[in-house]
């Protein structure tokens, strides 16, 4: 498709294609009601992201919000930098600006994680310098249900099967937003084919040694067996309502039951026992997050040993996701690991 072509697509906000008009609808009415001046748009070249990026372009022609738009390269495969030098000329092509920070740390265990942690620390700096609030991402509805599967195999909870929000508080002050999260892959991977006519394949998406890629083949055959990806959708939605409730009654315990003063938080022990499993998870992770503000709560099988060792030995002493529980009389101690 032209340069010329393609803008006027993006102008006119995809009114000459019903089916992704809808797309379009729904993505303003989104950030409509946040009201937000600028944004940032994280972009990985895919057909996700470049679907985020013509909708973000779509709405700036209409509302005049200043968009950002961010790649990181994480310099995990060889020819990762070409790539993104390819993506930010696509972009330049219909008047897109785009930033790529490169990382320069080696990421050789736990390569999905830490390059999605490192990818927020980035893109949150990102914001900070630039006086913005929100990042928008592409997480679509097979993001979402890989999600649920992948914390279900970890033996999450509900708040973990409830899989992601719309809305995640990355520090006091940045917001993660997923506008896309009740959009179809294919229907994004539409919208890029007719815009840019190009996206990058991640040979990672197909690389069997990661979760996520493994869970994402079951896609096929879970729909021969008469499963649709829109009926565990359903599921999710209603673990998520059940979520909401269940986190109300337990932000009343975790007031009952702890206290945070600055970079310490005291617990007490005789309320904590008395708690079920749920809500002691819960009390753990929050009171990691009131001090550390992680992103990610810790795997509920650490979580699970942690309690079950302040449960059972008086003297307790013990490391969680860079924060030193330690078990006294009346209390459990949590405050910052000192390195």
């Amino acid at each position: 498709m032209s340069k010329k072509n393609s803008n006027v697509i993006l102008k006119n906000f995809f009114r000459e294609f019903k089916d992704l008009s809808k797309i379009y609808l729904s993505f303003k009415k989104k950030l409509d009601s946040i009201k937000q001046k600028s944004y940032v748009v994280a972009v990985s070249g895919g057909p996700d992201s470049l679907a985020l990026v013509a909708l973000s372009k779509a709405y700036s022609y209409q509302k005049r919000a200043k968009f950002y738009y961010v790649l990181i390269n994480h310099n995990i495969r060889k020819n990762s930098f070409s790539e993104s030098k390819k993506v930010k000329f696509l972009l330049k092509k219909n008047k897109i600006s785009l930033t790529i920070i490169s990382n320069k740390k080696k990421i050789s265990s736990n390569i999905q994680n830490s390059a999605r942690l490192i990818r927020y620390q980035f893109l949150t700096s990102f914001c900070k310098k630039k006086k913005i609030k929100y990042i928008l991402t592409a997480h679509n509805l097979e993001d979402q249900i890989e999600t649920f599967f992948i914390r279900l195999s970890r033996g999450s909870g509900l708040k973990g099967l409830s899989s992601m929000r719309d809305f995640t508080n990355l520090s006091n002050k940045i917001i993660l937003y997923r506008p896309l999260l009740n959009i179809k892959k294919e229907e994004l991977v539409k919208i890029t084919k007719k815009i840019f006519g190009y996206y990058i394949k991640d040979p990672s998406n197909k690389d069997k040694k990661y979760l996520r890629s493994r869970i994402r083949s079951l896609k096929k055959p879970l729909k021969q067996s008469g499963i649709e990806y829109d009926q565990i959708l359903r599921s999710i939605n209603n673990l998520a309502s059940s979520e909401i409730v269940v986190d109300k009654f337990f932000q009343n315990k975790f007031k009952e039951t702890a206290k945070c003063f600055k970079n310490k938080v005291y617990i007490n022990l005789k309320k904590f026992m008395k708690l079920d499993t749920e809500i002691k998870i819960r009390t753990i992770n929050l009171s990691i997050k009131s001090i550390k503000k992680n992103y990610y709560n810790p795997r509920s099988k650490k979580v699970i040993y942690l309690i079950k060792k302040l449960e059972i030995d008086k003297n307790a002493k013990s490391t969680l996701a860079g924060c030193i529980f330690v078990r006294e009389k009346e209390k459990i101690l949590v405050k910052n690991e000192k390195k």
